[in-house]
């Protein structure tokens, strides 16, 4: 579940767009009238939308979109003017008086945005370091010269290992070495 904090410097209207969500069936993880709190709840989270004001009593908006972590997004309800004097293209943008079924959907759209992010990310294969791939290439090595296989045997030879002892494919090639 993508979290949402709302971070506004008039508990009044946080709380206005907290209740604006939470009858849309969103969790709302914390409501913030400061960008330091807002900060400190973002470190208890993995991912989440921020919907805030363009100035809190401690900072602007761009200070806190600047520390908030890759899988966060934000939106940032203010009037017209304030928006033409502060506001920044990357940052999502709605204009007072609002809707409230313009956030939810905003919102709706940037969870689903952050979920495959967050997908994309866990699914892309593990980048092994260049010392990592010298250990294997040097275990493939030794396979092939002491049993006369070919690289693609010697490979399959350490997945297999690796899977049977349940320990990756380095960690197999450091013992094939330490065999040998």
């Amino acid at each position: 579940m993508i979290n949402i904090i709302v971070v506004f410097p008039k508990k009044e209207v946080a709380l206005k767009i907290k209740n604006i969500l939470v009858k849309n069936g969103y969790d709302v993880a914390a409501v913030c009238l400061t960008g330091a709190r807002a900060m400190e709840a973002v470190e208890r989270l993995e991912a989440g939308v921020i919907v805030s004001g363009i100035r809190f009593v401690d900072m602007v908006y761009h200070e806190l979109r600047e520390y908030l972590p890759d899988y966060f997004e934000m939106v940032v309800v203010a009037r017209r003017e304030q928006w033409q004097e502060y506001g920044d293209d990357d940052v999502n943008w709605l204009p007072l008086p609002m809707k409230g079924f313009d956030l939810v959907d905003l919102v709706a759209e940037l969870q689903g945005e952050i979920a495959r992010r967050i997908k994309k990310d866990r699914t892309k294969p593990k980048t092994r370091t260049a010392a990592e791939q010298k250990i294997i290439s040097q275990a493939k090595e030794l396979l092939m010269e002491k049993n006369g296989c070919t690289e693609e045997e010697a490979h399959r030879y350490l997945q297999k290992q690796s899977m049977d002892s349940g320990t990756n494919l380095v960690e197999t090639a450091h013992m094939v070495l330490d065999m040998f």
